[in-house]
């Protein structure tokens, strides 16, 4: 067995990208093994790949500061690999590659593409076009340390156990659609009012709805939903990840913002109709097998203000995500399900 280690320490969304990425990989090469180098409520990601070690990454405690990610590397050595993939190329990750690439290990590192998304989000004379999908740019890596690797970039049904508490309404003949409305970043989540309107129509339409994704304030907010319409479920607080991913897997399709519902979807080969404001799909972070056409999206001159979508975008006094209406993303989904 060659054995690789693979760091991706955050965000959500990029730790499930890896995830759809070593699927294929782990096709492709029955010879390795990987150590998957992460935060531990990740670990969900990969629990279903072949050959994949899940090693916990603890930034907080036993992994703080550069003393911590010494620790790491001691631990990490004990693996006796033979290559390390970094694919988050931030300050801890570049410490933990040079102190490996000390001892004589080979050590390969993710181009971001700085230089391509500055030109697509700057504020004048934006140069827009489709940059290289971050998957692509994690395989890369692999290659970079020799490995051959051809992405498919297609969504894969995951077959999963449903939970218990959903058996009867998954296995159903209703349409089940997912939401998950919120993001980490405000500039990049649709209006809850708005958000509210799709989620009326589909109760409305006695379509079977899920809400995921967020801590106590949005579990509350889901709440309220799941209070006022008929078949609409909160799932925040109430599931791990794993079992948030069992339930996705058996999803007609998923309505979520640039964010990890949308990368979530992909790794259970779930269809994803996405929503973006201040940032694009063209910066390179369109779900693993997702397809433009289902990236609802108004265009306009000012758009993308950022890669990452921390930062507001003015469209004409107006931000970018409220370009978009509730009754676009419900045409939207009436076409996908009719």
């Amino acid at each position: 067995m060659k054995r690789i280690i693979v760091t991706r320490f955050s965000a959500m969304g990029d730790v499930a990208m890896v995830a759809s990425v070593l699927k294929e990989f782990q096709q492709q090469h029955q010879d390795t093994e990987i150590i998957l180098v992460s935060r531990k409520l990740f670990s969900a990601f990969f629990e279903h790949i072949p050959r994949v070690k899940f090693h916990t990454f603890d930034p907080k405690h036993k992994h703080k500061g550069l003393g911590g990610i010494y620790s790491l590397f001691k631990e990490l050595k004990t693996y006796n690999a033979d290559f390390v993939a970094d694919l988050h190329n931030n300050l801890r990750s570049r410490a933990l590659g040079f102190l490996f690439k000390m001892v004589g290990y080979k050590v390969e590192i993710l181009d971001k593409g700085r230089k391509e998304k500055a030109e697509l989000t700057r504020a004048t004379n934006k140069i827009k076009k489709q940059l290289k999908l971050t998957t692509e740019r994690y395989a890369d890596v692999f290659r970079k340390l020799g490995f051959s690797i051809q992405l498919s970039h297609l969504l894969v049904k995951e077959h999963r156990l449903i939970p218990t508490q959903y058996l009867g309404i998954l296995a159903s003949d209703k349409k089940k659609i997912g939401i998950a409305p919120f993001a980490q970043h405000r500039y990049k989540v649709f209006p809850l009012q708005k958000m509210e309107a799709v989620i009326q129509y589909l109760s409305s339409q006695d379509y079977e709805t899920f809400i995921f994704g967020g801590g106590e304030k949005e579990k509350s907010i889901a709440e309220n939903w799941s209070r006022n319409y008929p078949a609409v479920r909160n799932t925040i607080g109430e599931f791990s990840v794993s079992q948030e991913l069992d339930i996705i897997a058996h999803l007609d399709l998923m309505i979520s913002m640039d964010s990890s519902g949308m990368h979530m979807a992909s790794l259970m080969g779930t269809r994803c109709l996405s929503i973006w404001g201040a940032t694009h799909p063209f910066a390179g972070f369109l779900g693993y097998g997702q397809s433009m056409a289902d990236c609802i999206q108004v265009e306009h001159p000012n758009r993308p203000s950022s890669a990452y979508g921390n930062k507001p975008c003015d469209c004409d006094g107006i931000e970018a995500i409220d370009l978009v209406t509730s009754d676009m993303v419900v045409n939207r989904i009436t076409q996908i399900c009719a």
